[in-house]
């Protein structure tokens, strides 16, 4: 594969190791060719990654299995159960794959985790999910105009940053990218 078709989620195999693409960014400096800049985590775990391509670098890319699993429980160290949903087999994910990933998983929310030869490498989350704020400063009356946030708790234990008139008890959507605030969910 070229490597301007690389897209994160993507594995690579890169001096007889494995690793899957976590960020992908296009830089055209001022002065010079444009390049692809990718970080990338070991599948071995042992570390981050980065690493420059060319548009025209070929690289050698692997298949990994995508699978659809439930979040079932977290283990309270980072590490976390998880569910296929085809065979209902239970995986364990420990910390140094999961990384932050718990933070935007509710008990029985849905993930694609991605496997090579049987074994979990990556997990990949939606672009954005809903959790409720458990603990949040009380708003302030007529505060509905500004551009400020406050601070919030959500029930996956994130913390981000909410408009003033969210309360406790509220859901709402955030980015999983960055886990910020992105909208009020409604309720039926």
């Amino acid at each position: 594969m070229k490597a301007n078709e690389i897209r994160p989620g993507v594995a690579l195999n890169i001096d007889g190791k494995l690793y899957v693409v976590a960020k992908i960014g296009h830089v055209k400096p001022g002065k010079g060719p444009a390049y692809i800049q990718a970080k990338m985590r070991a599948v071995d775990g042992s570390g981050m990654k980065e690493q420059r391509f060319s548009g025209s670098d070929v690289v050698d890319g692997t298949t990994l299995d995508r699978r659809e699993m439930e979040f079932l429980y977290g283990d309270g160290e980072g590490g976390g159960t998880f569910m296929d949903m085809q065979d209902y087999d239970q995986v364990e994910l420990g910390k140094d794959l999961l990384d932050d990933a718990l933070l935007y998983m509710a008990a029985n929310s849905t993930c694609t985790v991605m496997f090579h030869e049987s074994t979990p490498v990556a997990v990949e989350l939606p672009s954005s999910v809903t959790v409720t704020i458990t603990d949040t400063a009380p708003g302030i009356k007529g505060a509905t105009a500004t551009n400020q946030l406050k601070e919030a708790e959500c029930d996956t234990g994130l913390k981000t940053r909410v408009p003033p008139f969210i309360a406790i008890g509220e859901k709402v959507r955030v980015s999983t990218e960055d886990g910020s605030y992105m909208a009020r969910v409604k309720e039926d």
